[in-house]
């Protein structure tokens, strides 16, 4: 059960732990970055026996494309360094609301360096009083938060009274901040008609119909909230970046690309899962899906940045980091599910409890 906790003490040491995924750094280190991405049981749920050598097989025959893309962001992903501005940002942001507190924003990626276990060495030397483990995914879901979490209690030992921030689908700074990206885009656009596609990353139906996992509510959740926010008359939902055989949740990006074509309108989109550029915004939605747009005659193509720095955005991470401070264990900041999902982390808590 969540217990709610004093926060009158002052002179805190405070580690506030930001999760992502991560990306390699050149193109030397894509190879181990989609092994370890596809080594996850998370990412592929079969026994280690038989995963990990799909793994190597997988990032084997992948790793070529998989360069070609990142060469075209520079040879690596910017990831790491837009996290980088986010940490320095939230730790300025926390440091108006607790001057008596020493903050430290620490960065663990689950499939390239800093990798979690390198982190929860890092914040173990911090020697914290408390801990905020806040993932950088808005809407929960067992292929990157769980993962993340999971991997953090596997291998953080050291000091501080920990709590988790499982989700933020409509927290009202991220819900603002990309109300705000879309309106400079719909004004880009002018007076031709235009649709906003939500364009989340997908993950497969089995894990939603049969694992309970929450992510599609909560993509739905934060897409209708920003819409309101915006007051959109014309938008929809879609998913990228499927991989594999599987059923994956839909429509997808080409489809709904495919869609507008149909009713003559162009597309302004926005990436609702991803709050930093990285290569699923700068290659596939901004290259290889403007490239689809302009073959199906979708125009204007526009596409919304992410979040980034953005103050109302940070500002609503610095909240929610600090009211994570008045309790323990795991909670959404804003509303999180709205169903009792199995792989709901609260519905785990509660369970156990």
């Amino acid at each position: 059960m969540t217990e709610v906790v004093g926060t009158g003490l002052k002179g805190r040491r405070i580690a506030v732990v930001l999760f992502n995924l991560g990306g390699p750094d050149d193109q030397a280190s894509v190879k181990p970055f989609l092994f370890n991405l596809f080594n996850d049981p998370a990412i592929i749920g079969l026994p280690g026996l038989f995963r990990t050598p799909l793994a190597k097989l997988i990032s084997s025959r992948r790793e070529t494309s998989a360069q070609v893309n990142y060469a075209l962001m520079g040879g690596g992903s910017p990831l790491l360094p837009e996290t980088r501005k986010q940490a320095d940002a939230l730790e300025a942001a926390m440091a108006v609301r607790l001057p008596d507190d020493e903050v430290k924003a620490f960065i663990a990626m689950r499939y390239w360096h800093p990798l979690t276990e390198e982190t929860a060495a890092d914040v173990a030397a911090f020697g914290p009083d408390e801990i905020v483990l806040l993932p950088l995914y808005p809407q929960f879901s067992t292929t990157t938060t769980e993962s993340s979490l999971k991997r953090w209690n596997e291998v953080y030992a050291g000091s501080g009274v920990s709590r988790t921030v499982c989700c933020w689908p409509e927290a009202p700074g991220w819900v603002a901040a990309q109300a705000e990206l879309i309106r400079g885009k719909l004004a880009e656009a002018g007076d031709r008609p235009v649709r906003v596609l939500f364009s989340a990353h997908g993950i497969p139906e089995v894990l939603v119909e049969k694992k309970g996992d929450p992510y599609q509510e909560q993509v739905e959740s934060t897409c209708a909230a920003v819409a309101k926010a915006a007051g959109l008359t014309d938008w929809a939902i879609c998913y990228q970046s499927r991989v594999g055989p599987m059923k994956w949740l839909g429509p997808s990006t080409i489809e709904a690309l495919e869609q507008a074509a149909k009713d003559g309108v162009g597309a302004v989109v926005v990436p609702i899962a991803f709050v930093s550029e990285h290569v699923e915004t700068l290659v596939e939605l901004d290259i290889e899906y403007g490239e689809l747009a302009h073959g199906l005659g979708v125009s204007p193509y526009l596409r919304v940045p992410a979040v980034g720095v953005t103050a109302a955005f940070i500002e609503e991470l610095a909240g929610a980091a600090v009211g994570a401070l008045a309790r323990t264990g795991v909670a959404p900041h804003g509303p999180g599910c709205r169903a009792d999902w199995k792989a709901c982390p609260r519905t785990c808590e509660r369970r156990a409890a």
